[in-house]
């Protein structure tokens, strides 16, 4: 084996599941962020966490408002997947930039994309610096799917977005 660095490591280990981390901004419309780095913590309680760069909109919008819905999307949408996760929320209206249809939950403030296959609604419990980035813990309060719809991975880190062909 040779050395490699933390970066190419994940690479490797790809293909990871998207994530689009969605948030309510300040005017009630939902921001949308990819990420893929979440995983289940606990099942009793029920238990999520994901990891996000500490100058995140998205971030700053759970801090805020302590909700947040993390859909894993269907690859009808890979293409502005891949663009929500290189534009900033802070300036840019995703879903109206990139076209994205919508849909709503019950009992739950934040719009989702239509295309979601899973759909997980957390309260924050609470987040932790790890490095440049922080750890999101999350309690579940609701889980959703929709196994008509065909979730997307990332492959080679973040340079591809699709769906596993079986």
């Amino acid at each position: 084996m040779e050395k490699i660095n933390l970066p190419m490591a994940s690479k490797y280990t790809s293909p990871n599941p998207v994530t689009l981390i969605c948030t309510q901004k300040g005017d009630g419309t939902t921001n949308l962020a990819t990420v893929s780095w979440w995983t289940y913590l606990s099942y009793n309680p029920c238990m999520i966490a994901y990891a996000m760069a500490k100058t995140s909109y998205s971030g700053e919008m759970v801090r805020q408002n302590k909700k947040v819905v993390l859909t894993i999307p269907g690859e009808e949408i890979a293409k502005e997947v891949l663009n929500c996760g290189s534009t900033s929320g802070r300036n840019t209206d995703k879903v109206k930039e990139f076209g994205i249809k919508m849909q709503s939950l019950a009992n739950c403030d934040i719009d989702i994309p239509l295309h979601s296959r899973v759909a997980i609604v957390c309260d924050l419990k609470e987040y932790v610096e790890v490095g440049d980035h922080y750890l999101y813990i999350c309690n579940v309060k609701d889980v959703y799917g929709d196994k008509n719809e065909k979730a997307l991975f990332a492959f080679n880190g973040y340079s591809q977005i699709k769906s596993i062909k079986e």
